[in-house]
């Protein structure tokens, strides 16, 4: 039986997780077997830069935790070493980064992850990673919509440039014409 002081630290810390749970749009949970310091370092900096949570957790206060929320389906995958990556406010900087990591790291499997409360599998955690990133996506969105007006636009100059095209032969030959007389 643990003491009051050691099961206190684990409320907090499993209140702490459906707090962070519950205020992530999007989060990854791996198994992080198999990497070097040197590389989990790396990693840890590489998703603190992109606004990404990532800590190493017990299994059974994970567990607690999604109890607690609406991620039903998560616990099923909790056993082995594990880890979850969260974020704020980014949809696929988590997926994104794992994802690249899990590639080149044999070992480093990502388990599962969930997108606004509903749990989604490797497979679209997948499809997340091979998003662009948020400024990438704004700029073809905002491509998208001044297309339409820059096709517009130069098809009102083209019309602009021709009745400058025809209007300058007709100014020439009004000048021809009028030229013509004075000289007869």
């Amino acid at each position: 039986m643990p003491s009051a002081k050691v099961l206190e630290q684990k409320q907090q810390v499993v209140a702490a997780l459906v707090e962070r749970l519950n205020a992530a749009c999007a989060g990854v949970i791996v198994d992080y077997k198999g990497i070097t310091v040197t590389d989990d370092t790396a990693l840890r900096k590489e998703l603190r830069e992109a606004g990404v949570e990532y800590t190493v957790v017990k299994n059974t206060l994970l567990r607690l935790a999604i109890a607690s929320t609406e991620l039903n389906g998560l616990e099923t995958v909790l056993d082995g070493t594990t880890a979850i990556a969260t974020s704020a406010d980014d949809y696929v900087a988590a997926a994104r980064i794992l994802s690249k990591f899990a590639d080149t790291h044999k070992d480093f499997t990502i388990k599962n992850g969930f997108l606004d409360r509903e749990v989604i599998d490797v497979a679209k955690i997948s499809g997340l990673a091979k998003l662009p990133p948020r400024d990438v996506l704004l700029a073809q969105v905002l491509g998208a919509f001044q297309a339409p007006i820059s096709a517009f636009a130069r098809a009102i100059q083209a019309i602009v440039d021709k009745d400058g095209e025809d209007s300058a032969p007709a100014a020439e030959e009004a000048s021809a014409a009028e030229e013509a007389p004075a000289e007869a």
